[in-house]
């Protein structure tokens, strides 16, 4: 998926949230978050390991569904309706650059936005002129994006929460340890200290 591989990327960046360390990770910022629209769903998994934590998606898009449920549309058009009364957009977008930072833009003016991405991208130029309306950094480490291979991937994943009407420095949560392969129907998160 990244750029230590040879492999052809995707049609439409489309990577699984399969790893369940996405959750995880995700799981002790959304207090006060009890539902959220997800922009680019894929197949669902993302959507499994939010409901498993007690979320609710009101919505789910995607440019090339692959389950029931999800409505084909492109995330670059959904409009303040589309999200259905979401609180939050969480979602796992395409990693082009191109795409991302688009999406960055147009998401966070629907709503504060979760993006799940390579943490490389932060240490980069290109990151300064989104780093005014990134609210929160939470680092997830390796993770697997393709099925059936007993590796993670060579670089490092964060989740980003974008706002439009953020007005605060960016705060960079500390590492926590993660568990490949966690039921998150079980899982209760550690409290977050700073």
């Amino acid at each position: 998926m990244g750029k230590h591989s040879d492999f052809p990327r995707r049609k439409f960046d489309q990577y699984f949230t399969w790893d369940t360390r996405a959750g995880q990770a995700l799981a002790p910022f959304l207090e006060g978050v009890e539902t959220y629209c997800e922009p680019c769903a894929g197949r669902g998994d993302l959507i499994g390991q939010l409901d498993a934590l007690g979320l609710e998606c009101l919505a789910a898009y995607d440019l090339d569904p692959k389950r029931r449920g999800i409505i084909k549309k492109n995330a670059f058009r959904l409009t303040k309706e589309d999200l259905q009364g979401a609180q939050a957009i969480i979602t796992n977008p395409p990693w082009t650059r191109r795409l991302l930072h688009a999406l960055i833009l147009h998401l966070c003016q629907l709503a504060p936005t979760w993006l799940l991405f390579d943490s490389d991208w932060l240490f980069s130029l290109q990151s300064q002129r989104f780093m005014g309306c990134c609210s929160d950094v939470v680092p997830i480490g390796k993770m697997r994006w393709v099925e059936g291979t007993p590796d993670d991937e060579k670089g490092n994943s964060a989740w980003f929460r974008f706002d439009a009407q953020n007005q605060k420095p960016t705060i960079f949560h500390r590492r926590r340890k993660f568990y490949f392969g966690l039921d998150l129907k079980d899982y209760i998160a550690e409290p977050v200290l700073l």
